[in-house]
C-alpha cells in the first residue's frame, strides 16, 4: 500500500523508512495524479485543521478519493465538539484519576504524539486519546477541579513541538509509520446507537460475557454500533438512540434509574420503567395473576397483623419470599412453625409486606422467553444439585451453585404452557420477559415472571443460536421506527 505523509514543511521530515512519501497540501490538493492512486493511505499532519482549511480539505478529499486517512473528517469536527470531549473526559475518568493523580498543580498539559507520550507514565493516557480521535499530533489540556477533568483538546503542528521533544517524536514518527496495521476508526454506517449496561460487580449478571459479545458481534451485521457502558455513565445516555439492560434490575438500583431517564428522553429501551416496577415486585405480581385468573401455588400476602393465621390456608413447608427478590435471593423455604416464625420476623424487618407460597417440589422449571407478546425460547431449568431451587447461592463449589438446562423448540413445549406465558407477559406490557412455569400434578402454574431474562451463550440460545440476538436487536430497530 502507498504511504503519504502531508506536510507543510516536508523538509523537517526525514524518514528511515523506503516506503514513504512526504508531500506538501498543496500538492495532494492540486495534482490530479493523487486522485488516481489506489491502495493509498494518507498521513494528514498539516499545521491547520480548521473548517475549509488545507488540512481540513485533505483529509475530505482522502475520503472521496477512497484514500485511507488519519485523521478522518469526522475525527477532526470531534476535536472542536465541547460535547464529545465530555463525554469522553468521563468516559476516560478512571485512567486520567489514575494517571494524574500525582500532579500537584491545578493544570496539566498531555502531549500525544502518534499515540505516545515521552513520560512513560503516560503510555495508557495518550493511547486512549489517539485511538478515539486517531490525530496524530495532539495536545490535551487538563484542569483540576474536585478530579481532573478535559479542558479542551487541539491539534498541532511540527512548529508547536517543543525542542527537548524533537528526537522522541522521530522515533515515535519511525515506529508509527512502519506498522502494517493501524487504528481506525469503522467505515460502517450505522442505523442506531445501542447501550448495553451492565454492572461488573453484579453477583448474577443476567449476561455472560460470551453472550455480551454475542449481541455485538450480530448487532454490527445488522449496521448497529454498540457499546458496553457502566452505572456510572448515566450522563453518556441521551448519546445513545437506545438502551439495552444487561444488569440485576431493582427499584432501587441505577437499573430503573437508566431506564427511567431513557423513557424521559425517548430512547428506545428494553426493559420499561414499568416493567421493572412490576416484575421487581412480588406483591403486585401475586395480585396481577391472581385477577387474571392465572393459575399459580396457593399464595398468601403476609403482614404483622395476619402472620400467625396466614400460613394455614398454605401449610409446610413453604416458601416466603421478599418483594424484591431475584435469581433466587431473598427466597427461603420454611419447613415448620419455628422456622416460619424466625424467617417471618426477619423478613418483616425489611418490608411490610411478604409473600408466601406453597411448596411445589419439582425437577425443574419452565422459562418461556416472551419479546413484545411472542414466545421466542423456551428451556427447562432443572433444580441445583442437592437443593430445592434452580439456584444454590451456598453451595461451596462453583459448578454446583445452579443446575442443568435444556432448551427446547417452542413446538415441543406443552401448549399450556406456552398459553400462560403469553398470558402472563401481557400483564406486564410489551418488553423482554421470562416466564417460569411448574408443572405440579399435571398442571402448569406461573411462579415468576421476570423481567430481566437471562441469555446467555449455551442456554437459552442452545436451540435457536443467533436468531435469539436478532430477534432482541429487531426489537429495537421496531421501537426506533
Amino acid at each position: 500500500m502507498n504511504k503519504y505523509i502531508v506536510v507543510n514543511q516536508p523538509e523537517k521530515w526525514n524518514f528511515s523508512i523506503d516506503t514513504i512519501n512526504v508531500i506538501t497540501p498543496q500538492e495532494y490538493l492540486t495534482n490530479p495524479e493523487y486522485a488516481l492512486i489506489k491502495k493509498t493511505r494518507i498521513f494528514n499532519l498539516c499545521k491547520d485543521y480548521s473548517y475549509q482549511s488545507k488540512g481540513y480539505y485533505v483529509s475530505l478529499l482522502a475520503e472521496a478519493r477512497g484514500h485511507l486517512v488519519s485523521p478522518t473528517v469526522k475525527n477532526l469536527v470531534d476535536l472542536n465538539t465541547l460535547k464529545i470531549v465530555k463525554i469522553l473526559s468521563e468516559e476516560f475518568d478512571n485512567v486520567i484519576q489514575q494517571s494524574l493523580k500525582n500532579i500537584k498543580s491545578q493544570e496539566f498539559t498531555l502531549s500525544v504524539y502518534f499515540g505516545q507520550n515521552v513520560a512513560q507514565k503516560y503510555k495508557e493516557l495518550s493511547s486512549l486519546f489517539y485511538k478515539h480521535f486517531q490525530v496524530p499530533l495532539v495536545r490535551v489540556n487538563f484542569v483540576f477541579n474536585h478530579k481532573w477533568q478535559v479542558k479542551n483538546i487541539k491539534a498541532i503542528s511540527e512548529a508547536e513541538i517543543p525542542m527537548e521533544h524533537i528526537e522522541s517524536v522521530k522515533l515515535f514518527a519511525n515506529q508509527y509509520f512502519s506498522k502494517k496495521r493501524y487504528d481506525k476508526p469503522k467505515l460502517i454506517k450505522y442505523n442506531f446507537d445501542l447501550a448495553i449496561l451492565i454492572n461488573p460487580n453484579d453477583p448474577a449478571p443476567p449476561s455472560n460475557s460470551k453472550a455480551l459479545k454475542k449481541f455485538m458481534e450480530i448487532a454490527e451485521k445488522m449496521h448497529i454500533y454498540t457499546e458496553i457502558i457502566q452505572p456510572k455513565d448515566l450522563s453518556k445516555l441521551t448519546s445513545f438512540d437506545a438502551l439495552f439492560i444487561r444488569q440485576s434490575t431493582e427499584v432501587n438500583n441505577e437499573a430503573y434509574m437508566f431506564a427511567r431517564k431513557a423513557q424521559q428522553e425517548s430512547i428506545a429501551i428494553v426493559d420499561y420503567p414499568d416493567a421493572i416496577l412490576k416484575c421487581c415486585n412480588k406483591v403486585y405480581m401475586a395480585e396481577a395473576l391472581q385477577n387474571a385468573n392465572i393459575h399459580t401455588p396457593k399464595t398468601v400476602i403476609i403482614h404483622s397483623e395476619n402472620q400467625e393465621s396466614a400460613i394455614e390456608n398454605i401449610g409446610f413447608p413453604c416458601v416466603l419470599k421478599a418483594p424484591d427478590s431475584t435469581f433466587s435471593f431473598g427466597v427461603k423455604k420454611a419447613t415448620s412453625r419455628k422456622e416460619y416464625d424466625l424467617m417471618v420476623g426477619d423478613m418483616l424487618k425489611e418490608s411490610d409486606l411478604i409473600i408466601a407460597q406453597e411448596f411445589c417440589p419439582s425437577d425443574y422449571d419452565w422459562r418461556i422467553g416472551i419479546l413484545d407478546g411472542e414466545p421466542f425460547y423456551a428451556c427447562k431449568y432443572y433444580m441445583a444439585k442437592g437443593h430445592w431451587q434452580i439456584y444454590n447461592w451456598s453451595a461451596k463449589k462453583k459448578k454446583e451453585q445452579d443446575g442443568l438446562s435444556e432448551c427446547l423448540s417452542i413446538e415441543k413445549v406443552p401448549k399450556k404452557v406456552i398459553n400462560m406465558a403469553v398470558k402472563s407477559a401481557k400483564l406486564m406490557g410489551d418488553g423482554l420477559y421470562g416466564i417460569d412455569i411448574k408443572v405440579f400434578q399435571n398442571e402448569p402454574m406461573v411462579i415468576e415472571i421476570n423481567d430481566n431474562p437471562n441469555i446467555d451463550v449455551g442456554v437459552e440460545d442452545e436451540y435457536y443460536g443467533d436468531l435469539i440476538y436478532t430477534k432482541i436487536l429487531t426489537a429495537f430497530k421496531n421501537r426506533l421506527k
